[in-house]
């Protein structure tokens, strides 16, 4: 059997089983959540945007004030031996950047930290089960917290500052509901745990403008968009217009388009999937089964 099966890591130059990967508890991206990450997907043995994933990484480092001694072909080389080891063909790749292990103890200067760089991969995650997203998924809109100040923490450089984004998820997951998104302090519509939302207003397709990861599967929905001639927009959107929406969806790495078919107390088009979204969830699934947009998995012999 594959000892890489359930996942596989790389620290330090070695390719290990993803139970054997560790860091230190005094690494600053444990003790203070100071770390930068991404995640490229794979599915049927190949990457889905892997240049788009891996330039968002190099661009966070430099927001993070974070440095590896690697590029971007380096990195990819990586995912790639991570990915070729496990022998997944649908898979969930994480790549992260961590402060590091102070090297002048007592110091709270970050300069002096030894940055860190690690991988790894487990088989595909979809961040709404199954058989969520197959009866439809269910929206809360967070009462008791806002998504943080975006002047606070740049939500375009991906980090795992989810304070806010896990306490909505109980308040969500407590009432019933099946995920969250939070809005911000001006009372309009930011993203969820792990995911940008979407909205067909008077048939347009609309996605948050701030407070939100600029997310590579939002790029791809924009770019469909375009693509089938369906009018979109990045712009601020209100709860009271979010709740008016026709259609509501969700996009992620972890699953693609995925439609909502409740927000609050509001049923959408009936509980089921919307034209637009269906039409955008179906060339998504195109899209990342063939097409220029792939690299392909370079797989052991």
């Amino acid at each position: 059997m594959n000892d890489f099966a359930k996942g596989a890591a790389w620290m330090d130059g070695e390719i290990m089983p993803i139970h054997e990967a560790k860091i230190g508890v005094t690494d600053w991206g444990f003790t203070r959540s100071d770390a930068t990450y991404d995640v490229v997907t794979v599915w049927d043995g190949a990457f889905f945007r892997l240049d788009d994933h891996v330039d968002r990484f190099m661009e966070s480092l430099r927001k993070c004030h974070l440095t590896i001694p690697l590029g971007p072909d380096e990195i990819k080389q990586i995912l790639n031996d991570i990915v070729a080891a496990s022998e997944l063909q649908a898979a969930y790749c994480a790549f992260v950047t961590t402060r590091g292990i102070q090297t002048v103890p007592g110091s709270r200067d970050p300069r002096t930290c030894l940055n860190r760089f690690f991988a790894w991969v487990v088989p595909y995650v979809n961040v709404i089960a199954d058989d969520v997203a197959a009866r439809g998924t269910r929206l809360k809109i967070a009462d008791t917290v806002e998504r943080i100040n975006q002047a606070a923490v740049d939500p375009t450089a991906k980090n795992y500052h989810w304070g806010d984004l896990t306490k909505g998820l109980f308040e969500a997951l407590e009432a019933g509901f099946d995920t969250v998104v939070l809005k911000d302090s001006t009372g309009n519509i930011t993203e969820g745990p792990g995911f940008n939302i979407f909205a067909v207003i008077d048939g347009v397709v609309v996605t948050p403008k701030d407070g939100v990861l600029e997310g590579i599967t939002r790029k791809t929905v924009l770019e469909i968009c375009a693509s089938l001639n369906i009018p979109a927009e990045i712009r601020a959107v209100s709860v009271a217009e979010f709740l008016a929406a026709e259609e509501v969806f969700l996009s992620s790495s972890g699953g693609g388009a995925v439609p909502i078919v409740q927000v609050d107390a509001h049923i959408l088009g009936n509980g089921v999937t919307g034209p637009i979204t269906e039409r955008i969830c179906e060339t998504y699934a195109n899209w990342r089964a063939a097409g220029p947009l792939r690299t392909a998995v370079t797989y052991s012999p």
